[in-house]
């Protein structure tokens, strides 16, 4: 695993430049709607087009990668998500706002789709869990970072959308400078959700269901943040402990996986966050108690992703990998286009 990890140094710097970017953003535009006086309900719809987006890039991105590779599908999905995010400080309207977040999804889920089916060619059935787990950390620890960035500049002002943008740039500079082979990609099978399900129905569906907690979580987090009062920095503490809590459980809930079996740490990880979220609705939290019960749901709740997509591709060859990849995303997609929208409702 770890000759994996430093044969992919560039993928993962790249990412964590990315997600720094990503975390930050989101939050931003919550605050910033909650400004602009946007509403709480034509907030959620504008941050599900992320999601719609994310729909429509895991059908579209896996042939540009057939065609194109992994290496040139990255900068280009870059780039794009770099450009998107300026847009919105030029257009204050909920309908940009909507079109730019769907242009964002779009170019995030190439990044995820890349990423994972590199990461996925290269693994093994028996490190599989933990290397997506120190993917998922990268990832989380991004977008941890992000949320505590909210506090360089002001929300109203234009400086942390040129940050973002930034930043997603010069994520692309590792990923062309590395000289890491990436995978082939001229074997690439075709994937439909359907044969997905039949090879694997907890990875689908538990996609699908994690998906709707994302869309939920990072689509309303800190909607919800300053609706009950809390300032910037507190709204960057109340996200950032949600990210830190799955950063925290994912390597080793990756590694019990590895050990114990995918569905096992799947089902009790489960359990255990339904546990924590019953609990956290019956009682008024302020203070550290408050952040230390947002980093168990999020604990438990964001390391689902990366074990329910180490679950599927152990039942998957190399060559199906790109186009599961796409797959599983769709599916993840689907559940977050309805978790901010219901939320917010």
């Amino acid at each position: 695993m770890f000759k994996v990890i430093s044969n992919s140094w560039a993928l993962f710097l790249g990412l964590g430049l990315i997600m720094l970017g990503n975390g930050l953003q989101g939050s931003l535009l919550g605050v910033r709607a909650s400004l602009e006086g946007f509403g709480v309900t034509a907030t959620g719809l504008i941050m599900s087009g992320y999601y719609v987006g994310l729909l429509s890039g895991a059908t579209m991105v896996p042939k540009f990668v057939a065609r194109v590779g992994h290496i040139r599908s990255f900068g280009a999905m870059a780039s794009l998500a770099s450009t998107s995010i300026l847009v919105h400080v030029v257009f204050i309207d909920p309908w940009v706002w909507w079109a730019m977040r769907f242009v964002t999804g779009f170019a995030f889920a190439g990044l995820f789709v890349v990423a994972e089916s590199w990461l996925n060619d290269a693994a093994e059935n028996d490190t599989r869990g933990q290397l997506l787990s120190f993917y998922m950390l990268i990832t989380l620890g991004g977008m941890a970072g992000g949320q505590f960035m909210l506090n360089i500049a002001s929300p109203s002002s234009y400086e942390l959308f040129v940050l973002i943008s930034a930043l997603v740039s010069l994520a692309v500079i590792p990923i062309l400078l590395s000289v890491s082979k990436a995978p082939e990609f001229n074997t690439s099978e075709s994937v439909s959700i359907f044969q997905l399900y039949q090879v694997s129905p907890l990875g689908v569906f538990g996609m699908l269901v994690n998906g709707v907690m994302m869309g939920a979580i990072f689509g309303m987090g800190a909607v919800y943040a300053t609706a009950i009062g809390l300032s910037v920095s507190e709204v960057a503490l109340f996200m950032g402990s949600m990210v830190m809590g799955g950063a925290i459980l994912q390597f080793p809930l990756g590694r019990m996986s590895d050990i114990l079996g995918r569905r096992q740490v799947i089902v009790g990880a489960s359990a255990a966050g339904v546990v924590v979220s019953i609990f956290a609705t019956n009682f008024a939290y302020d203070g550290w108690v408050l952040y230390l019960v947002v980093a168990l749901m999020g604990g438990f709740a964001t390391p689902l992703y990366a074990l329910c997509v180490a679950h599927t591709n152990d039942h998957l060859s190399p060559s199906q990998m790109v186009a599961a990849s796409g797959t599983l995303v769709l599916a993840g997609s689907i559940g977050a286009c309805l978790g901010a929208p219901i939320t917010a409702v």
